[in-house]
C-alpha cells in the first residue's frame, strides 16, 4: 500500500539533469531575486570595508588616469580633442570604460572566487555574475557624478561643450556596457575552469582592448592615422559606446544609427552565448576548478 502511494506522489520540485543546450535558466534567477539583492548589498558594504581611503578610490582612480592620459596622449603625443578640454574628454571615456572593466573582472572569475559556496549551497549560479554588474552601478554612479562636476566647471569657464538631444540614450549605453561585461566575463569564467593560464592572458587582453576601444583618442584620429586598420576600432562595440557617450555628453564626435543597431545586436548575441556557456560550465566546474 505504501509503495503504491509513493508511486503516485506528485513532488513539488524534481532535480533532473538539464539536457537542453539553449536553456537560459532566467526564470529560476527571478525566483531567487531576494538572494540576488542580498549579495548586492553585501558586495557594496564589504568592497572597501578594510581599506584606508574606502570609497575615495572610486574618485582617485578615474581622476589620476585622466591626468596621465592627458599628459601622455594629448600633451606629449599631441592628439587633438577638438574644442573639448582633453581632461574632460578622457574622463568621459574612462568613466564608461571603468564600468565595463568592473563588470568584466567581477564576472570572469565567478567559479574560482565562489567555489566554496557553490560546493555547499544550491542557488542559480548566474546570480553571482549579475551581482557584479548591479553592485558596480554604484561605483559608476559616483564616477559619473564626478564627471558631471567637472563638466559644470568647464562649462562655467566657457568651454565649447554641451549635452545634445541624444543624451536620452545614455542609460542604454550604460546597459550595453554592462551586458558586454557580463557576457564576455561569463565566457572567460567558463573557460578559466579548464584553462587556468587564461587568467594571465585576460590581463594582457584587457589592456590591449582598451587601446582599440578609443578610450584615450577620438575614433576619427585612428581612422586618419591608420586607415588600413580602422575597421578594428570602427566595428568594436566598446569603441562605439565610448564615442557615442562623448557625443551625447560633450557634443563631440558622431553618432551612427546603423552602428547603434549593430552594437545592440552584437551585445545581445554575446550575452546569449555567454549565458549558455556559463550554464553548461556550472554542471562540471566543481570537478575541474
Amino acid at each position: 500500500m505504501n509503495q503504491q502511494e509513493n508511486n503516485t506522489t506528485e513532488w513539488l520540485f524534481e532535480i533532473t539533469p538539464k539536457n537542453n543546450f539553449f536553456s537560459l535558466n532566467l526564470k529560476e534567477v527571478w525566483q531567487y531575486r531576494d538572494l540576488l539583492m542580498l549579495f548586492v548589498k553585501r558586495n557594496i558594504i564589504t568592497a572597501y570595508k578594510q581599506t584606508v581611503l574606502g570609497p575615495l578610490w572610486y574618485l582617485i582612480e578615474p581622476l589620476f588616469t585622466s591626468v596621465i592620459f592627458t599628459l601622455i596622449f594629448n600633451n606629449m603625443a599631441n592628439i587633438s580633442t577638438g574644442t573639448v578640454p582633453p581632461f574632460l574628454f578622457n574622463l568621459a571615456g574612462i568613466t564608461i570604460w571603468n564600468y565595463f572593466t568592473a563588470c568584466f573582472s567581477g564576472t570572469s572569475n565567478t567559479f574560482s572566487a565562489n567555489a566554496g559556496i557553490f560546493g555547499k549551497v544550491y542557488f542559480p549560479r548566474l546570480i553571482m555574475p549579475l551581482v557584479a554588474v548591479i553592485s558596480n552601478l554604484l561605483r559608476f554612479g559616483i564616477q559619473f557624478f564626478i564627471f558631471m562636476a567637472f563638466f559644470g566647471y568647464y562649462y562655467y569657464k566657457g568651454a565649447n561643450i554641451s549635452i545634445n538631444e541624444y543624451a536620452f540614450l545614455f542609460p542604454v549605453m550604460v546597459l550595453i556596457m554592462g551586458m558586454l561585461g557580463l557576457g564576455l566575463g561569463m565566457i572567460i569564467s567558463a573557460m578559466v575552469t579548464k584553462y587556468r593560464d587564461l587568467n594571465i592572458l585576460v590581463g594582457f587582453g584587457m589592456r590591449l582592448l582598451m587601446y582599440i576601444s578609443a578610450v584615450m583618442y577620438p575614433v576619427s584620429y585612428f581612422v586618419e592615422k591608420l586607415p588600413k586598420y580602422a575597421w578594428v576600432v570602427q566595428y568594436n562595440p566598446l569603441s562605439f559606446v565610448i564615442e557615442s557617450v562623448r557625443y551625447m555628453l560633450l557634443n563631440t564626435g558622431v553618432f551612427n544609427l546603423s552602428m547603434f543597431i549593430y552594437t545592440l545586436i552584437t551585445t545581445v548575441i554575446i550575452l546569449f552565448v555567454g549565458i549558455i556557456i556559463f550554464n553548461r560550465a556550472e554542471k562540471s566546474f566543481i570537478d575541474t576548478i
